[in-house]
């Protein structure tokens, strides 16, 4: 030990002897410490607080080392060096470590020298608030390293205005990872949270350098998240988008250059609609609307008519299916408008939703043969801006529209034109062209087909279709929309036939959401190992 050293141990002995004396506590104690010390040694406060207890740094090893012990985890690679060097200030320990240093000295991060609160989201004052599987009450903790999924407790200011928003979609995720989509509600909270980081892009689109790889990276995870749309659990799908979405927010906070923030703008766009798309899928409206508009405002900065006019087309699909079909109809008029000449996705998918749109009007319509003629002439203009599209826009079915996609709604606008059998057989056509991919489409022309059967007036058979249908849904997938044709089918029968016994049954597979616990279980183990493959080197150092 240096002189320098000794002169900073000796008055720090001096300091705990008195403080022990007086009552004082190790935290105040350790306050002292830095306060006496720091300004002639550079006494840090983590190195204040081993000081105040009295310890050398083979011993705050051990102590680290026990708790690791007895949260059932590998032996960690902290070494007196490494803890030597958070001593010095040359490195910052992860949120791992620095959790348990906070047990050992029963501290916050801040006693210590760092920004907190801590992982776990309890205090260090107590004994038994530090294992690090109680953060959150009733979700295990599934792996030592899932690092991306660790929040913050609520309240509380953060660094960034977006950061607790982030952690409340964090905590989210990470109860879908452990105990399924099933025991996790929209709630306010969640809500809240969204709400944020749509308002936050809006507050900062117009404020942000990043280089081209990073471009490329996040657009190539934008297109992947458009992939996964049709199949994703919505809830855990709105997570990832989001946390992606309050990355780009991050990347735009300061002027980039044009060609830059015209990028930026695109993915922000493109992130917006699809979290408005999921919006819609959760039941929630308002939330869609407010999501939309956000990604009007980023097209309108592209100048990118394409954009611009499928983010009007999906906006559509609000009113079409929450509101009143005739604003539905004149948002497709205004996509179909913005389009122009431009051969792209909402020049296919605008006639669809006015076909859509038209044949819900058709039952109060005085003319219907002229809604009906009106409904078939745009599903033939859709049909012929198909054939228009690139062939990667024919493949994607949320940036752009697939051919099943066009089978299905085809037949879901004569399903409502009551023209069945006709109906029957292009929706049956659309099935056939789906295999596993698109599992929210496929459930959809199920119901349509099942409806047909009743327009037939096949009750019987109608509702077994029914009922397969949904015993084919998976928990995490029984949104609002995919479940309301279900709950349309079972008010149908009911109005026009009464109870049956086929009726209680359906109602009965209706009403029961079994959730499969051990697949959720094995889906958070593996997210969790992942996570932990990616993340150990980096935070341990």
């Amino acid at each position: 030990m240096s002189g320098r050293q000794h002169r900073e141990t000796e008055i720090a002995r001096q300091i705990r002897a008195r403080g022990l004396a007086a009552g004082r506590s190790l935290a105040l104690i350790a306050d002292e410490i830095h306060l006496a010390c720091g300004p002639k040694f550079g006494t840090t406060k983590i190195k204040a607080h081993r000081l105040s207890n009295g310890i050398a740094l083979a011993d705050v090893i051990e102590q680290v080392r026990a708790l690791f012990e007895r949260d059932g985890k590998s032996v960690p690679g902290i070494g007196e060096t490494l803890l030597s060097a958070y001593e010095s200030g040359l490195k910052k320990p992860g949120p791992e470590y620095l959790h348990y240093l906070c047990s050992v000295y029963r501290v916050e991060p801040a006693a210590l020298g760092y920004e907190g609160p801590c992982i776990c989201g309890h205090g260090h004052g107590m004994p038994g608030n530090v294992r690090s599987c109680d953060f959150e009450e009733g979700i295990p903790d599934t792996s030592p390293n899932v690092r991306e999924l660790w929040i913050q407790p609520d309240g509380g200011p953060s660094a960034d205005g977006g950061e607790e928003d982030e952690n409340v979609l964090r905590r989210t995720l990470l109860k879908i990872l452990t105990v399924g989509t099933g025991a996790v509600a929209l709630d306010g909270p969640m809500l809240g949270a969204v709400e944020n980081i749509r308002r936050h892009m809006d507050e900062t689109m117009a404020s942000a350098t990043v280089s081209p790889a990073m471009l490329d990276q996040w657009e190539e995870t934008t297109t992947g998240f458009g992939r996964q749309y049709m199949n994703a659990p919505p809830l855990r799908l709105l997570c990832d988008v989001l946390l992606e979405f309050s990355t780009v927010r991050k990347a735009m906070e300061r002027r980039q250059p044009v060609d830059i923030q015209e990028r930026l703008c695109r993915m922000t766009a493109q992130l917006s609609g699809l979290c408005g798309m999921i919006m819609i899928d959760l039941g929630d409206h308002r939330m869609a609307r407010s999501f939309f508009r956000t990604g009007r405002t980023a097209a309108d900065e592209t100048g990118d008519r394409a954009l611009r006019a499928w983010v009007s087309a999906r906006e559509a699909l609000v009113p079409l299916y929450y509101g009143d079909p005739r604003e539905a109809l004149a948002l497709a008029k205004k996509s179909r408008d913005m389009a122009g000449h431009t051969p792209c996705a909402a020049k296919t998918m605008a006639p669809v939703v006015e076909a859509r749109a038209l044949a819900m009007l058709a039952g109060n319509a005085g003319a219907k043969k002229e809604v009906v003629d009106q409904a078939k002439r745009a599903l033939s203009r859709a049909r012929a801006a198909f054939a228009q599209m690139s062939t990667s826009d024919q493949e994607d079915p949320a940036f752009g529209y697939t051919e099943r996609q066009l089978y299905f709604y085809q037949g879901d606008v004569l399903v409502k034109l009551g023209q069945t059998l006709e109906a029957d057989v292009i929706l049956e056509q659309a099935l056939g062209k789906y295999s596993n991919e698109d599992l929210l489409d496929q459930t959809l022309i199920r119901f349509d087909r099942a409806q047909c059967r009743l327009i037939e007036g096949e009750v019987e058979e109608a509702l077994d279709m029914g009922r397969k249908a949904i015993e084919l849904i998976e928990p995490e997938y029984r949104t609002e929309l995919l479940m309301r044709p279900a709950h349309n089918l079972l008010k149908a029968v009911q109005a026009k036939y009464g109870e049956t016994p086929a009726l209680t049954a359906y109602r009965e597979c209706l009403q029961s959401a079994p959730v499969d616990t051990e697949s959720a279980a094995a889906a958070a183990a593996a997210a969790a190992a992942a996570i932990a493959a990616i993340e150990r080197d980096r935070q341990q150092t």
